[in-house]
């Protein structure tokens, strides 16, 4: 066989591997949102697309937890927004406890001894 042929049919073969991949990756998600519709009320399935819109990572770790939850069947019905909220606190307050929270601004003013404003 000729080399060139080894490169188109090796490219040929990573070309499909890869659309196989992206196909099966395409479908698991597809599956995950089926499931989520299922599991979480209307209105928690809103706030749960806006936190998406705000903070991706926060909401993508939350989905991953209500399905590792349904799947143990440690989840009874649907999920309703207050549950959401508590949820949602709770991987906030792990997110933010390994991480300086964003936005917070501290000022550290430095204080002398003879640092006083009323020097007249």
């Amino acid at each position: 066989m000729d080399i060139s042929k080894l490169h188109k049919t090796a490219g040929a073969q990573d070309a499909d591997e890869s659309a196989a991949k992206a196909q099966k990756a395409a479908q698991e998600e597809q599956a995950k949102r089926d499931m989520l519709a299922t599991l979480l009320e209307s209105d928690a399935r809103e706030r749960l697309n806006r936190i998406a819109l705000v903070n991706p990572q926060l909401s993508n770790q939350v989905e991953l937890i209500l399905v590792r939850m349904f799947q143990s069947g440690q989840l009874r019905g649907r999920v309703s927004e207050k549950q959401l909220i508590d949820l949602l606190d709770q991987a906030d307050g792990a997110q933010s406890g390994s991480a300086p929270k964003k936005g917070s601004i501290v000022f550290q003013r430095r204080r002398d001894i003879d640092d006083d404003d009323w020097d007249i």
